[in-house]
């Protein structure tokens, strides 16, 4: 994928998805691929230069085909499972690997683009800690969800830091009003509802990104006590197309037991070597096909492995898959208000 602009096309916007997917298809024919459009079988970027450069490059094929709410995934740190491993690693390698991003759609698009944090507390630190690569940047700010609903504190300090002529000093609001596209990362579910709330009062139209926010993830977490109703996956994240999907799972399946005498002998059980088999393997997106369920995945997985190996119908694969392979935000497709997530 394209690293830099191609001559003309910040200035002509409107040739922007022309000529990226020219570039797509040139390095295509030289590599032996067929267009990326139409997905491809196996997927094996070598650096997290080329993962950027390949969400960059689907966001703006996406953004010039007129879509305006896009989900980018894919493992943001090689050692560290998402939120479960350590999230100052996982939090802090994905605001700079955003940031990354930003520049490069910035430098692609000719359009500004704004880094969204989930709040003020997390705007602010890492508003600190990435000042050098911000202030580097052309045509990329930061801020955060509630930016549009300020703090007493940040309140007081407009009131303290004036500009000429009684001026604000510009900061993240303005910054928001003038950018084409966001980019959210790094939220909670609980913080999801202000990140709709943004895209309703602030971003409206315009393009919102969802970079590496782990939607599967934070989807199991709503209709729980103390999280948003399972309503907000309904009218709301449903209408997030994936253009760059990269989801790991990691399985286990032991092997199976010896089998049981008949009573009145004691049933024992011993597993056969190797006892336990781990497994992993990614989800990659593919335009304009129907996502595999997280079930669905699984067995696919399984398949690719020669694990699969109970018989269908038999008692140890249903046991195995158990009655129920799908999730609950899977099977409400009648209560969805967009099937975008879906493809």
């Amino acid at each position: 994928m394209p690293s830099a602009a191609p001559r003309g096309a910040a200035a002509d916007p409107d040739r922007l998805a022309t000529a990226v997917r020219a570039q797509t298809e040139q390095k295509g024919e030289q590599k032996g691929d067929t267009d990326k459009r139409a997905g491809r079988s196996t997927y094996r970027p070598t650096t997290y230069t080329e993962l950027v450069d390949d969400a960059v490059a689907a966001v703006a094929v996406a953004v010039e085909d007129g879509l305006n709410r896009l989900e980018v995934e894919f493992p943001a740190v090689s050692n560290v499972d998402g939120y479960k491993g350590s999230s100052d690693l996982y939090i802090d390698a994905n605001i700079q690997l955003a940031l990354a991003a930003s520049r490069k759609l910035a430098e692609v698009t000719g359009k500004r683009v704004h880094l969204l944090l989930p709040d003020e507390t997390e705007y602010s630190r890492a508003a600190e800690m990435f000042k050098a690569a911000l202030a580097a940047s052309d045509n990329v700010s930061m801020g955060h969800f509630r930016e549009g609903r300020p703090s007493l504190a940040s309140t007081f300090g407009n009131i303290l830091f004036m500009g000429v002529g009684g001026r604000e000093v510009d900061g993240p609001q303005a910054a928001a009003q003038r950018a084409d596209i966001f980019i959210a990362i790094n939220a909670s579910t609980v913080e999801l509802a202000d990140l709709e709330a943004y895209c309703e009062e602030t971003a409206k139209e315009r393009v919102v990104v969802a970079w590496n926010m782990e939607l599967d993830t934070l989807r199991s977490d709503l209709g729980l006590l103390g999280f948003p109703p399972k309503d907000l996956q309904h009218r709301f994240l449903c209408t997030f197309k994936p253009v760059f999907y990269i989801r790991q799972r990691d399985y286990s399946k032991a092997s199976p037991p010896t089998p049981a005498p008949l009573l009145p002998l004691p049933a024992v059980s011993v597993a056969v070597a190797p006892f336990i088999i781990n497994y992993s393997g990614a989800l990659s997106g593919k335009d304009d096909k129907r996502r595999y369920n997280l079930g669905e995945f699984k067995e696919e997985l399984m398949n690719a492995m020669g694990l699969n190996t109970e018989s269908e119908g038999s008692a140890m694969a249903f046991l195995r898959r158990g009655y129920k392979t799908s999730t609950w935000w899977e099977d409400d497709e009648d209560k969805e208000q967009s099937k975008a997530w879906r493809s």
